[in-house]
């Protein structure tokens, strides 16, 4: 395998557009996903106002809060859902294309170092030997890091998940309790 300085910065061009691209449409589809409940935040607020207007007496204007708090709780939760969605597809492309861009370069360089190493001059075995363990030390090492990354990673969404779904539950116990009191 010969070794290219073009075809490195090429293959960094590369990864850095494509990380980029995918950034971008992350982004693109927050602002949509913003876009929509804005304006779906702006109609209930109209509706809910509405329905608020058209109570009789305290009880029942105890009541409709309470109606209407239930569906405004539910599509935050899925606004959060969806956000979490679309930065974990965003993360898993590049973590995906992180991974593969890696392992070519390391091949890349693997084969220059070996070919380098058996130009070496005679009585540098100790150095070609040296060279060799250190680049096994530092894949370990690599190896090692993304390990400890993925596994934070999925901690990270599994406790983002399990808050969302202790927040739904509370919020859920929390709204009958309300109404009883204030009635």
């Amino acid at each position: 395998m010969n070794f290219k300085p073009q075809e490195f910065a090429q293959s960094g061009i590369n990864f850095s557009l494509f990380v980029a691209n995918t950034v971008l449409n992350g982004v693109e589809r927050l602002a949509v996903l913003n876009l929509a409940a804005a304006r779906s935040a702006v109609e209930a607020s109209i509706s809910n106002l509405n329905i608020l207007l058209g109570a009789k007496d305290l009880p029942s204007l105890i009541e409709l809060q309470k109606s209407i708090a239930t569906p405004s709780l539910e599509k935050g939760v899925e606004y959060s859902r969806n956000v979490i969605a679309i930065a974990t597809e965003a993360k898993d492309k590049i973590a995906k294309e992180v991974e593969t861009h890696v392992a070519d370069t390391k091949a890349k360089v693997s084969g220059f170092v070996e070919k380098a190493l058996e130009s070496a001059p005679a009585g540098s075995e100790v150095a070609v030997a040296a060279v060799k363990s250190a680049m096994q030390s530092a894949n370990e090492a690599m190896g090692n890091l993304n390990k400890v990354a993925k596994q934070a990673a999925e901690v990270t969404e599994a406790s983002v998940a399990a808050a969302t779904e202790a927040t739904i539950k509370a919020a859920s116990a929390a709204a009958p309790k309300a109404g009883k009191k204030a009635a």
